[in-house]
C-alpha cells in the first residue's frame, strides 16, 4: 500500500510506484501506460476534489495482482461523490469546458471501474494476458 498526503505533490511519487509494479506483476508496457494515467487521474481526483487538499487528510492506494488482472483502489477521506453525475466531456456542451475528463479518462483505460464507499474508493481493474 501506499498512503500519499493530500498536497499535489505527491503526485510525482506515482510513477516509481508504477515503475515498481511493472517489474512485480510482469505488466505489459500498454497495461503499465493505463494504470500510470488511470492511477494519477484518480489520484489528483482524490487529492483535490475528495480531501480538498487538506494535508492533514490522506490518499490511499492498494495493489492486488491477481493471476489475469491487476486491481488497484484508491480511497480518499473526502465526502465522496456520485460518478453517475459528472457530466461527459465529449458531449458538444462539454468540449470547452475545463475539467471533467479525469473520470472519462479513467473508464476508457481501465477494463473495468467501480466506485464503492460513497464515491470515496476508486477501484479500476487491469486485465493482464499472461
Amino acid at each position: 500500500m501506499l498512503k500519499l498526503k493530500s498536497s499535489p505533490c505527491q503526485v510525482a511519487f506515482l510513477q516509481s510506484y508504477v515503475e515498481t509494479l511493472k517489474s512485480e506483476c510482469r505488466l505489459p508496457q500498454e497495461v503499465h501506460d493505463n494504470i500510470l494515467i488511470s492511477l494519477t487521474e484518480a489520484v489528483n481526483n482524490a487529492i483535490i476534489h475528495g480531501n480538498k487538499a487538506d494535508d492533514s487528510k490522506y490518499v490511499k492506494i492498494n495493489c492486488e495482482d491477481q493471476s489475469s488482472k491487476v486491481i488497484i483502489s484508491i480511497s480518499d477521506e473526502g465526502p465522496g461523490f456520485n460518478p453517475n453525475k459528472v457530466s461527459d466531456p465529449t458531449l458538444q456542451e462539454n468540449l470547452e469546458c475545463c475539467g471533467g475528463r479525469g473520470v472519462y479518462i479513467m473508464k476508457e483505460l481501465s477494463d473495468t471501474i467501480e466506485f464503492l464507499d460513497e464515491g470515496r474508493t476508486v477501484q479500476m481493474h487491469f486485465l493482464i494476458a499472461r
